[in-house]
Parts: structure tokens; sequence; C-alpha cells
């Protein structure tokens, strides 16, 4: 069903109708798979809102903001239809479950038990969950309706509260370690948060304070703002945050940290040499197989080098790979060239279970016994130091590749980008750019792989699924195509926030869904996008 607001000739109701429909029975599908139980059982506001009807007032709100956006309408029929909306979402929503209730349909749907639906309806039952549901909604439409009309400069400060909110209320852990070592004490905690999670109506306001305060700031210096005080920003917060918090945040920062090494080798071959590899962690896998094999206490060890020893041979192995893979497939373009480098993730991900190749790289048993790298005779064993390394490692990457794409090669691989049959007729040789950009991609590829192994302590091949390359290639488009600083915020942003959101268990990456969806809705060219793509967008 289209509720396109293009529509012309359409009276408000019939927009109020359908758009409603959709808002009502989402709210019913986010009830009936579970959504609303699990997070439920999480408090924003304490005592007053949880993250699973905020969930819900947040599809009132988006179809209220939906409904007045409608240029056909006259102004009054745009808030007709918002109201009508939210009032209809409640109405259908509210029947479906009384209904659910009444028919004792758990059998069918198990997250329709009867606490699950109380706690949907209100509490409330019959024509009192009726009118109470269906006021709420009609309500939270014309507040997204209200906001939706506002100047673009109040808009946006109310939804940076908002979000100041929400990420006060999720990142409850972060932020109550990071400040109880800032200010020496876990005082101000009972002040901002109650012990059962949420914040208090004082930690709201303090977060409202605190997004109001970044939309001042963003207005006051945005004009004079560099691209390189950004930069210093991001490096700043990245080197105390984990040294500030605990050694779960410093865990994370290190999956983070992997994940921007492979992005910034899939924005070579992608971001500037327009390259589209959805094998890519072929190459990642190749760097952590050579460094369990040079390093590795295990039968299986070819060697017993030192990370450092083994970490340049790893390169070199994943650069080869790149090279041997790419010479058959660079003379494809296009979607072509995405199926065939998908084909050769797939080949070394089943060679790598064979039992032809477990007598000399484990199959499916994988390798163990990889150790620490050393620096200065110490191991390092922390998280804290772990990720340090990780860190420094992706900053010489980060200079590589920012000194690659500002010299004649990285000129050479946008214009072959931009226009393959250009760059040809001014006498660029496309197979030899782009086998660059693929070996050095891979080369990129190899170092996460190898600090990937000694981090873990081991190898296995369900660690080398073609989920990682998908995530390597989401994170790009979430941050910007051939962006440094997008690569690391999309990889904080598709892999970091999911890990702190653990709670929710597979639910979390509805998070990870609904920031793929708004991004490209609302933001396509990435949200740190390069300068070029960001002056076209």
């Amino acid at each position: 069903m289209s509720i396109s607001p293009g529509q012309s000739g359409s009276p408000w109701w019939h927009l109020a109708l359908k758009a409603g429909a959709v808002c009502g029975f989402t709210g019913v599908y986010i009830v009936g798979v579970g959504v609303f139980s699990a997070f439920g059982a999480r408090s924003v506001l304490a005592h007053a809102v949880s993250l699973g009807q905020l969930l819900l007032l947040a599809v009132a709100f988006t179809g209220g903001w939906y409904a007045v956006s409608n240029r056909q309408l006259k102004p009054f029929e745009r808030w007709l239809a918002s109201a009508g909306t939210g009032l209809l979402a409640g109405l259908s929503y509210a029947a479906v479950l009384l209904v659910a209730r009444g028919a004792n349909v758990q059998g069918l749907f198990v997250a329709f038990n009867q606490p699950t639906l109380s706690a949907a309806l209100l509490g409330q039952s019959g024509a009192g969950a009726i009118a109470a549901l269906a006021g709420l909604a009609s309500v939270t439409a014309l507040a997204g309706a209200a906001i939706r009309q506002c100047p673009s400069a109040v808009r946006r400060t109310i939804l940076a509260a908002a979000v100041a909110v929400l990420f006060g209320a999720l990142l409850r852990d972060l932020w109550v370690s990071l400040f109880s070592t800032l200010l020496r004490g876990r005082w101000w905690v009972s002040t901002i948060y109650v012990s059962s999670g949420g914040l208090t109506w004082v930690g709201a306001g303090i977060a409202v304070l605190a997004g109001v305060a970044w939309q001042i700031a963003h207005y006051l210096i945005g004009q004079r703002r560099t691209p390189m005080i950004d930069v210093v920003i991001l490096m700043v917060a990245a080197l105390l945050v984990p040294l500030l918090t605990n050694a779960f945040v410093a865990q994370v920062m290190l999956l983070v940290g992997l994940y921007a090494l492979m992005g910034m080798g899939l924005n070579i071959e992608l971001g500037l040499a327009g390259l589209l590899d959805l094998g890519f962690v072929a190459f990642f896998a190749i760097g952590a197989y050579a460094t369990a094999l040079l390093t590795s206490d295990s039968p299986l060890a070819l060697a017993h080098l030192s990370f450092w020893e083994a970490l340049p041979v790893a390169i070199l192995c994943a650069a080869a790979g790149g090279f041997i893979f790419g010479l058959p497939v660079l003379r494809v373009r296009g979607d072509y060239l995405a199926l065939a480098t998908l084909g050769l993730g797939e080949i070394v991900r089943i060679i790598v279970v064979s039992d032809m190749a477990a007598p000399a790289i484990g199959g499916a048993q994988g390798i163990v016994g990889i150790p620490r790298p050393k620096l200065i005779d110490h191991p390092m064993v922390s998280q804290l130091s772990l990720y340090y390394l990780t860190f420094a490692l992706a900053c010489l990457v980060a200079f590589a590749a920012w000194r690659l794409q500002h010299s004649p090669v990285g000129r050479a691989w946008t214009a072959a980008r931009d226009d393959e049959d250009v760059a040809a007729t001014l006498g660029l040789d496309l197979v030899r750019s782009k086998l660059r950009a693929y070996v050095l991609g891979a080369a990129f590829a190899g170092v996460a792989g190898a600090l990937f192994a000694t981090t873990l302590g081991s190898v296995f091949p369900q660690s080398l699924r073609l989920d990682v390359s998908i995530n390597v290639l989401a994170l790009l488009v979430i941050g910007g195509l051939g962006s440094l600083p997008g690569v690391f915020v999309g990889s904080f942003i598709l892999i970091g926030l999911p890990e702190f959101l653990r709670e929710f268990g597979e639910y979390r990456y509805l998070f990870y869904g609904f920031v793929l969806i708004l991004v490209m809705r609302v933001r396509p060219q990435g949200l740190w996008p390069a300068p070029l793509s960001a002056r076209h967008g």
C-alpha cells in the first residue's frame, strides 16, 4: 500500500486512513514479535517511559510528521490529517490488541501474553484502553506535526535534545564509567540515574541542556570549524574514552578499530577506485591465518616468530592474495565485479573449512595458541594496551591512505571511478590502476587480520563469514564513501553501538537497521562525507 505524500487530489481523510492503518499495525507488529517486551525492560525516563513505550510513541510521532508534510493539502487539512493519523493508529492498535487479549492467542504468538498485552494497553481494558491509546496517539502525532512545522533551527534543536536524552539512557554504563573517573566519585550518579536504570527528571533535564548546548555550539562555530579540528576532536576522544572508562569499552573500541582498518582498505577499493568488493573478508582471513601460522605454538605452526616479525609477512601475503585474485576479475566492472569478488570470498571460506586444507590450517578446528604481541619484552595482555596498538596501526594506515588519496595514484583512481571510458581515453591503464587499488586494499585488510588473530589468540573459519564484508561495506556507506574520518564514524555507529546494547540480544540489530534506513533517507552522502560529496550533497 503506497502512501506517497506526492499523491494529488486525495482528500485529507484518505491520507489519514492509510497512514493511521500503517502506523497502527506497525505498533501491533512491534508488540507481536516481542520487541516491545524486550525493550520494555529498559527505562528511558525512570518510572515514566520505557524504551518499548518510546518506540510505540515514535511510530505515532512519525505518522504525524509524515502526514503534515503533504504539500498537496491545504494547511488546516494537513493538521487534520496528522490528528486523524494518530487517532486511527491508536484505534486500530488498541482494537487488535484487545481482540488478541480476549481470544488468548498466545499459542500462536508467544509475545501476545497477558502481562505484555496489559503493558501495551497501558493497563486499561475495553473502552478505557481505546480512549486512552487513541488520545495518546493523537497528541503524539500532533507533536510530530508541530515539530515538523517549526523553523529548521528550532526543529534541529528539539531533535538534538531528544537524541541526547535517548543516548543518555541507552549508554548509561558508558557515561557512569566515564564521569565517575572525571568527577572522582559516584555521588552524582543517583542524581542523574536511578539504580534500576533510566534517567531521573534531573538527568533528563541535564541531557536536554546538553543537546541544546551542542546545537547552539554547532550554530556558533559551525561556519568557522575546519575538518582538521573535527579530526583532532575525534582522535582525542578515541584516545581518552577507553582510558577513562573500563575494559569493556576498550574491548568495544578495539573491535571498532579492527573494522576501521578493514574499512580503510575497502575505502581505497570502493570509495576511491569504485571497485565493489563483496569478498573483502578473504584478505582479512589471509592476514589472520598467516599470523597464526607464523606465531602460534600449535602443531600447525610454520615458524615461531614474534607478532612484529609476522606482521609484514601477513601484509605481504594479503597483498599477494589481492594481486592473484585481482588479475582475473578486474577486467569486469560494476555488478559483475561484485559477483566475481563474492565468488572469490566464498572460495576462500570453503577452502579454509575443507578437509583438504585441514592438515595445513586446521579446517573447522582453526588454529589456537596465538601469543599476544610484546612491547619491549612485555606482553600486551590488557584490552587497553591492545586497543592502543590497534589505534596506532590505524593511524599509520590512515596516514598512508590519506597520502595515497592525494597523490597522482589517488587522482587516477578517482578518475577511473567517475568515468572509466573517459579515463581510458586520457591514457589511463585501467587494469593496472584497479589492480593497484585492489592490492593496497587487501594489504590494509591483512593488517586487521593480523591484529584480529593476535588479539583473540585463535583463528576459526566461523569468524570469516560473508557478513564481515557486508558490515565493512555498510560502515563505509554510513560514514561516507571516500572519507577517511567517515570510516571511523561509520565503524563506531554500526559496530560499536550494537555492542553497547547487548542486553537487547538480537533485537539490538533493529537499531542497526534503523540507522541504515535513517542515514540513507536524510543523509545519503554519509555522516562524514568526503569534501566533494559534501558539496554535491
